[in-house]
């Protein structure tokens, strides 16, 4: 009887271990829905603390968002452009991928004039950006009609050098907390590739870090401890996957379409995700700060 007894409590200690361990993890609103366009993309946060983003209101401006999730039009981009992803240098100078015009703008800290910093004829429509050692730009260039993209690189002195094309749809670019590793994700083949960056920028020793068999991958951003948090595109979550390719965890958003994601908040441990589908900004908190927004601040 006692056995019995010991054997029922067992079964119970492991039901209620079962019943009240949730690991899902669920977004909640930071901005109103639809005050951003179908475009939100491309979240950056300045060494203020300030959130900047695509598309607010109209297509071919740039959002700045307040503490209280409320945002307004900090610039708007010259006729004929739009912006996609955003990035801050370690000066406070913001850079912007125009898909529609192939170029990068340059906004110098303190002032509200976009500058051409980069312009390729030759480039399908320049996506995200990403900064590595030094300065250099990392830029993404998909073409989403015929899925397949290229890799860009500009250096300091503004020299736009073609790294690699032929490649899948790239989208997400990152590097990773020591300025050694490039990531470059492909969206519609599903693959997130690594590369070795050397001394002089270019990246070399391509390896797959991981794969997935369904869904779409968009924008991507590292913490301080090397994961990668990567936005599903289409399944509405964020992964968050170490630097030797284990899916540590995946968090739920309430949208379904997450377009890209920044690091921010005081402690550097709040994310940002743009929703395509409903044209807001919902937040979570990170496993650990976000590692370029660390570099900003400390």
């Amino acid at each position: 009887m006692r056995s019995l007894i010991n054997i029922l409590i067992g079964l119970f200690f492991i039901f209620t271990l079962c019943c009240c361990k949730d690991e899902t993890q669920q977004s909640e609103d930071f901005t109103a829905e639809n005050a951003f366009t179908s475009g939100i993309e491309g979240p950056a946060v300045n060494g203020n603390g300030e959130l900047f983003a695509v598309n607010f209101a109209n297509e071919g401006t740039i959002g700045k968002v307040n503490k209280a999730g409320e945002g307004e039009i900090y610039v708007s981009l010259p006729e004929g452009s739009i912006g996609n992803g955003i990035r801050f240098d370690l000066d406070g100078n913001m850079f912007i991928a125009d898909y529609l015009g192939h170029k990068v703008y340059k906004i110098k800290k303190g002032t509200k004039t976009p500058e051409v910093w980069a312009q390729d004829s030759t480039m399908n429509q320049p996506n995200d950006l990403a900064i590595g050692p030094g300065g250099v730009i990392y830029l993404s260039d998909p073409n989403w009609a015929e899925s397949t993209g290229k890799l860009w690189m500009v250096t300091t002195e503004r020299e736009i050098l073609l790294l690699e094309e032929g490649m899948g749809t790239t989208n997400g670019i990152e590097v990773s907390p020591d300025g050694k590793t490039l990531y470059v994700n492909e969206s519609v083949q599903r693959v997130i590739w690594k590369y070795d960056i050397q001394e002089n920028g270019t990246p070399n020793n391509k390896k797959k870090l991981i794969s997935f068999t369904d869904f779409g991958l968009d924008g991507m951003r590292c913490d301080i401890q090397g994961n990668l948090y990567l936005t599903r595109y289409d399944k509405g979550t964020v992964a968050i996957i170490s630097p030797s390719g284990e899916i540590l965890k995946e968090v739920v958003l309430k949208g379904k379409k997450p377009s890209n994601i920044a690091f921010g908040g005081e402690d550097g441990l709040n994310c940002y995700v743009t929703m395509a589908d409903r044209g807001c900004i919902e937040t979570f908190v990170a496993l650990s700060p976000g590692s370029y927004y660390s570099k900003m601040h400390y």
